[in-house]
């Protein structure tokens, strides 16, 4: 059974930092791309960053360039999402994916950890 959990959200104030993390088990994902999407109160789920696996190559929204950091290690089949300056908009709910393709086609989604920055 495919399983991605999230973990590492929390109360931050401006400003601050935050890493998220991504466990995945149940299957290979060597060929797979990972991704982080966010959704707000009223808000659809948004793109956030991605990353694959075999290649390391990434890609982020505009709204977080410069900001965040998606990293892998796969030795222990995490992906991380290194949040710093952060922002009172990038409050959400925070989901890791899974997917394969290019751009990838996202078959596995975590719960969600929820990520909320005071002004």
């Amino acid at each position: 059974q495919v399983q991605l959990v999230e973990s590492g959200g929390g109360l931050v104030q401006a400003g601050g930092s935050l890493r998220l993390s991504c466990t995945a088990s149940g299957r290979t994902f060597s060929n797979y791309a990972m991704g982080w999407f966010r959704q707000a109160p009223g808000k659809e789920r948004e793109f956030v960053a991605r990353i694959y696996w075999s290649f390391g190559s990434t890609f982020y929204a505009d709204s977080v360039k410069g900001r965040f950091t998606i990293s892998r290690d796969n030795a222990k089949n995490t992906v991380y999402l290194q949040m710093n300056s952060l922002k009172p908009e990038d409050t959400a709910v925070y989901y890791c994916a899974a997917g394969r393709g290019v751009p990838p086609v996202y078959d596995y989604w975590g719960q969600g950890t929820q990520v909320t920055v005071s002004s």
